[in-house]
């Protein structure tokens, strides 16, 4: 069964909505709080997910200062479409000094973090991850990118974002590749 991109983020969703409170969980689990990224109230299970405005992979340049390196990043979003809440968030930076991406991914609040997140790409490897810390956005993956996750990337249809919400259930966020090599080929 193929499920399309706005059905699996709507069942992930409807899943993040029945997570209890913060204060609801039992001392020995990790306490991130219930907001999702955005200072709005929490999604309501028939709200329709959405990608953001502008879809697709968007690079960006910028520099503190004219002396100053430039700093180029490309990210992609899945938001919520009443309310414009983040859900999911990647972003793939090259750094300046090294010349080496990094991969950034913002999940909702509400996990089990010790399962981590996963990423996937098509059919193909799955890439697990550590969740690294938590704050009031959301919690958050940062590691540099492997050439084989690079090349995935490149030439796949389609990252599947994995992780669990409080009642470990599995959730999965997929995210199209169809301009991922063109952004990324304007910031590398």
């Amino acid at each position: 069964m193929t499920i399309t991109r706005k059905a699996a983020v709507l069942l992930a969703l409807a899943a993040l909505a029945c997570v209890p409170p913060a204060s609801a969980q039992a001392p020995k689990k990790a306490a991130p709080a219930a907001a999702i990224p955005t200072p709005q109230a929490s999604p309501s299970p028939g709200e329709q997910p959405a990608q953001s405005p502008a879809p697709g992979w968007v690079s960006r340049c910028s520099s503190a200062s004219r002396d100053a390196p430039l700093e180029c990043a490309i990210e992609e979003t899945a938001v919520l479409t009443k309310t414009g809440q983040l859900i999911v968030l990647v972003n793939i930076r090259v750094a300046s000094d090294t010349h080496q991406p990094a991969v950034l991914v913002q999940l909702p609040l509400g996990l089990n973090i010790p399962a981590g997140a996963k990423l996937q790409v098509d059919d193909g490897k799955t890439f697990d991850f550590q969740i690294q810390t938590c704050e009031n956005r959301g919690c958050y993956v940062t590691t540099p990118v492997s050439s084989e996750l690079l090349t995935a990337l490149k030439s796949g249809k389609q990252l599947k974002i994995s992780f669990q919400n409080m009642n470990k259930e599995t959730l999965t966020i997929p995210m199209p590749l169809t301009d991922f090599a063109a952004a990324y080929e304007k910031i590398k």
